[in-house]
């Protein structure tokens, strides 16, 4: 019987900081901690920023790991299996003692961190020659550097990554060849009020979920998938000049994938609206449009809160002028942008503007000061989604209490972390969660519809 080939993988400090446990998610292989790693966790912890909870996280989890192991054993390897929770971990968590490496000629200079994690992997590969050695970092240019070095494998975090490929992400819809009807054979249809429902064959319609939109070549036919079982799948019949006909706060969709964008964000039985496109789509003005209307004209909801990712924000908020709303306008800008646009035939902007913000109380939040919270009857529209993990979306979507709907927007083309990439990103992740749950709904935005030169420039630049 063939012996299996051990695996050690060396964990750089930017998997912690992207997912506290992720040394938990390795199953039957090593997971090896180089000793630089906890500095710069330790370094991290104390300050105002949005990953010191991960780091602290992180250095509690490490701790119960290996709080009953000898330096011997820690150095050696402790086995994960008996901590708590880790019911998946069978391998074994050391702490490698990358103080002990000397500086030579014909190394990389160690007085940098980045130099001493590929050193270590280095110098695993010299000790383990049977085994494979495997430095899992998000730093691309680390990767470069420690190919270059001499580390045989060098790979991403890929335990929360759902698809391989961008392109193959859910967009929310389907758009079906030539006349939808002329491919179904029996159809059972039902009225309930105002509404039409449709039973087809499942075999017409194989892989579908929950709250996806079908629409046809012959700009008649547009429905969404209400349910669905084995034999058979549930069309609500919406129609596609019905659709086309929806407006909220003067707002008129000008693409039937807005007309499916305001299905969803008018809908108060749908929690999670996720809106994807590139820019110049419409998703943040469809969004606040829909919220204000949902607020102030519907009166279903009390309030609506405004936050969104940056990176910058935790050092330079606190040394800004005035209120948190305050602090928060320069990177909201967006919003404010799109409220203007919704007014700007009004006799008097600025009135009307501060009349809306008090009408449909809204409210400007960091997203560092969301955790912690529990948000209800409240629309929250989170915009430039894509620079969140998806341990960060989680915390935020965790805070929505009873009544409360929230709509995330971003655009994967612009991804401005430096650990993120389009499949990574915590935007593509809560898609592909909750492209079947039935309080959720996910409309990607094709085409851009703010000019022709914004067109032009997203096709050709």
């Amino acid at each position: 019987m063939t012996k299996t080939t051990s695996k050690y993988y060396l964990l750089d400090t930017n998997i912690l900081l992207h997912e506290p446990l992720a040394f938990l998610n390795f199953e039957e292989h090593n997971v090896v901690i180089p000793m630089v790693v906890l500095e710069e966790l330790d370094n991290i912890k104390d300050r105002h920023k949005d990953v010191s909870r991960e780091a602290r996280v992180a250095i509690r989890s490490l701790e119960d790991a290996l709080k009953d192991a000898s330096p011997e054993q820690i150095v050696a390897g402790v086995p994960l299996a008996q901590m708590e929770g880790a019911h998946h971990a069978e391998g074994t968590l050391a702490i490698f003692p990358d103080y002990q490496l000397q500086q030579t000629e014909s190394v990389l200079n160690l007085s940098e961190n980045d130099h001493r994690i590929i050193q270590a992997a280095i110098e695993l590969q010299k000790k383990h020659q049977d085994a494979i050695i495997v430095l899992v970092t998000k730093d691309i240019n680390m990767r470069l550097k420690a190919k270059g070095a001499g580390v045989k494998y060098v790979e991403d975090y890929r335990t929360d990554q759902l698809i391989d490929d961008i392109r193959f992400l859910s967009k929310g819809f389907v758009e079906l060849e030539g006349d939808f009807w002329q491919s179904v054979g029996e159809v059972t249809s039902v009225q309930e009020g105002r509404e039409t429902f449709h039973e087809v064959e499942r075999e017409v319609l194989p892989a579908v979920y929950r709250n996806q939109y079908l629409i046809d070549e012959t700009e008649l036919f547009a429905a969404k998938v209400s349910g669905y079982n084995d034999q058979h799948v549930r069309l609500h019949d919406l129609g596609f000049e019905r659709m086309m006909s929806y407006h909220a706060w003067g707002i008129h969709p000008k693409n039937i994938y807005q007309a499916m964008a305001m299905n969803a964000l008018l809908d108060p039985t749908i929690d999670l609206v996720i809106l994807t496109g590139p820019a110049g789509s419409g998703k943040t003005l469809l969004a606040l449009a829909s919220a204000l209307e949902l607020v102030i004209e519907q009166g279903i909801y009390e309030k609506i809160i405004v936050t969104r990712n940056t990176p910058e924000i935790a050092e330079s908020i606190g040394y800004l002028p005035g209120t948190e709303e305050e602090k928060m306008a320069p990177w909201l800008a967006a919003i404010t942008d799109s409220l203007e646009v919704l007014h700007k035939n009004d006799e008097s902007m600025e009135s009307s503007l501060n009349f809306i913000m008090n009408k449909a109380n809204i409210q400007f939040k960091s997203l560092n000061f969301m955790r912690g919270r529990s948000i209800q009857n409240a629309i929250v529209l989170l915009d430039e989604s894509q620079n969140l993990t998806a341990s960060q979306l989680k915390t935020l979507i965790t805070r929505c209490g009873t009544g409360t709907k929230i709509i995330c927007s971003g655009n994967l083309a612009q991804i401005d972390s430096y650990y993120l990439t389009a499949v990574t990103s915590g935007l593509t992740y809560i898609v592909e969660r909750f492209k079947d749950y039935p309080g959720s709904a996910t409309i990607n935005l094709n085409g851009v519809v703010r000019s022709n030169l914004a067109q032009y420039a997203e096709e050709n630049l």
